[in-house]
């Protein structure tokens, strides 16, 4: 900055800019020769994806599992009573179709967390892959 009136004498204060364009400059040159070696460009032959779908592919896909936790602990594959052990067989059986039907997974309010996280791990130790969970949003929102 240079503060100057009519009548001073003294020495103006200036910054000199010379040397910052210099380095600028020689800045700018290295980033331009370095960029391009920083670049890889690795050629990769990605696969090509089939998006067209059959309606009977659509249909399968569209009806999940559920299975309903009450809060003692009960078990409900689509509405139907069931043990953990039957459930486990069924994920297991139902974990080897392709494509893989959504498992939805409902509670009770009052159900106990640890309950639903066993529920959780026992479809993921089975191989379901879409685990998802249901709630009812209330009156009020």
């Amino acid at each position: 900055m240079a503060f100057s009136s009519d009548n001073s004498s003294g020495p103006m204060n200036d910054i000199n800019v010379t040397p910052l364009v210099d380095v600028m400059l020689v800045l700018l040159i290295i980033f331009i020769i370095t960029a391009p070696l920083m670049a890889h460009k690795v050629k990769v032959e990605l696969p090509e994806a089939n998006l067209v779908r059959s309606g009977e592919e659509e249909n399968e896909r569209m009806m999940p599992i559920t299975i309903a936790v009450t809060e003692d602990g009960s078990l409900y594959w689509n509405d139907e009573p069931i043990t953990r052990e039957v459930m486990e067989s069924r994920l297991s059986s139902v974990a080897q179709q392709t494509p893989q039907p959504p498992l939805n997974l409902r509670a009770d309010r009052t159900t106990r967390t640890g309950t639903i996280q066993d529920v959780v791990k026992v479809a993921q130790g089975q191989g379901m892959l879409d685990i998802g969970f249901v709630a009812t949003k209330e009156k009020g929102q």
